[in-house]
């Protein structure tokens, strides 16, 4: 228990009402009074003035403020799949102590609550569920806190609340009007799923970076042996060459170069039943993941990354480095939301002054919608380098069985894989999301085509 501050201003007695235990305490007593006055019997007045007694020392000192309530959640770092933790706390001002407090509480489906209880003594409500009345009583001055424990089970942001409380005192004759709570919403951040990247980037900009690079200068990646020339260092030079040749060489080395990686997510439509961290994802569930896990990566390896969507809002994330970017990228990721809209996206966020001419620019789309092939192809004729990542569920099910339903589904189908293959004659790479090693062979290709030759016309 945590001790709550009396030195609030109580709220006014109007905010108590008598319970039905009052009233026919009341009535009672005049009935007995009442028929012994008419009977003229003493011993109805012997009967009745238990109840009066008790009634009136009951009430000697009436409740005068309401319970407080508020809701507490977790403020950690958590992920989807650890364990959450929130907390409603009821509080009692008042000089009088609560008999009953009855406390009840919504939460999310997406944090699965197992284990409610007061101060520490939980009950597991895996089966009955969380959202049913617990109750307790509160001393004078003092706050009962009821614990929720449990598991996150999907990335978002996720309200605990509003939560209810009542409470009852002067022995269950007085019962406080409702006091309801607004919800606090706990952050889940998307879990990162495992993704490496070793190929070199197509392009780099800066020295300060870890790719190793086409290009020659300071690095560590070996490149190979050449006769000394002006500029070179002292360090680089290779004396066993040098004297089997006669003649001054040093080790050419390849830059470490730093590179701009543009992720957008495509949030047009969605597709798929999310199932949580451990069930069937859903395409922003795929989405989300991925982009956590590209970002993670490429800022680890001191790049700059920054975010984009593509759909009504046009949501953009500045490009920028370092650890501070990547909490600034999920608490941006919790945001995502699937938009559609008839009207076409806004596509000045692609601009020369957001997209840089050397980024990376990874598209996340699921490629339901013709509006997104058309802005992968505008990219690629712009000139920029471009992967597609499809996120549709590989186990997308058909909307029914009966009738023309699978007949159209695999229309469908057939469709968005002509679709996906005039996407690759355009140049565009499409490959499926599938963790670890995705876009190694596609950025290998880009990369080949960023430094192959380009003919220009005369």
């Amino acid at each position: 228990m945590t001790t709550v501050p009396t030195e609030e201003a109580a709220e006014p007695a109007a905010g108590w009402a008598p319970t039905w235990a009052l009233g026919r305490a009341v009535l009672l007593t005049g009935v007995l009074l009442i028929a012994a006055v008419l009977l003229g019997r003493v011993d109805l007045v012997v009967l009745a003035a238990p109840f009066a007694l008790g009634t009136a020392y009951a009430l000697r000192r009436r409740p005068t403020a309401a319970p407080q309530l508020e809701i507490l959640a977790d403020e950690a770092h958590l992920v989807e799949g650890g364990a959450m933790a929130g907390t409603v706390s009821v509080g009692n001002p008042d000089t009088v102590a609560y008999d009953v407090a009855v406390v009840r509480a919504r939460v999310s489906p997406w944090l699965r609550v197992e284990r409610v209880g007061f101060g520490g003594a939980g009950v597991d409500v895996r089966r009955s569920g969380a959202d049913r009345p617990f109750v307790t009583s509160i001393p004078t001055g003092r706050a009962v806190d009821l614990e929720l424990s449990g598991t996150a089970l999907r990335w978002g942001r996720h309200p605990i609340g509003p939560a209810g409380a009542r409470v009852a005192a002067a022995d269950g004759l007085l019962v406080s009007r409702a006091v309801i709570t607004e919800p606090v919403r706990m952050r889940v951040y998307p879990k990162t799923e495992q993704f490496e990247a070793v190929e070199a980037m197509p392009r780099a900009a800066g020295l300060v970076g870890a790719h190793h690079s086409r290009r020659p200068g300071e690095g560590g990646e070996l490149a190979g042996v050449r006769v000394f020339g002006p500029g070179d260092r002292l360090r680089r030079i290779d004396w066993r060459v040098s004297l089997r040749a006669r003649q001054l060489h040093v080790a050419a080395t390849l830059s470490d170069r730093d590179a701009e990686v543009v992720v957008l997510l495509d949030v047009l439509a969605e597709a798929g039943r999310s199932g949580g961290v451990k069930g069937a994802a859903s395409v922003l569930d795929t989405t989300v993941r991925a982009a956590a896990a590209i970002a993670e990566h490429y800022l680890h390896r001191g790049d700059r990354v920054a975010m984009l969507e593509y759909g009504p809002a046009a949501r953009r994330l500045r490009p920028a480095t370092g650890r501070r970017q990547y909490l600034t990228v999920l608490e941006w990721l919790l945001d995502v939301r699937a938009e559609g809209s008839p009207h076409e996206p806004y596509d000045q966020v692609f601009g020369p002054q957001v997209l840089s001419a050397d980024a990376l620019v990874v598209v996340l789309t699921p490629l339901l919608d013709e509006r997104s092939a058309q802005m992968l192809a505008r990219l690629a004729r712009g000139g920029r380098f471009v992967v597609a990542v499809d996120t549709l569920p590989t186990d997308l099910a058909p909307p029914g069985e009966r009738g023309w339903a699978p007949v159209a589904f695999r229309l469908w189908r057939l469709d968005r894989d002509t679709m996906i293959a005039q996407l690759r004659e355009h140049g565009v790479p499409v490959v499926r999301w599938a963790g670890a090693g995705s876009l190694d062979q596609v950025l290998r290709d880009v990369a080949r085509l960023a430094t192959a030759p380009r003919v220009g016309a005369r």
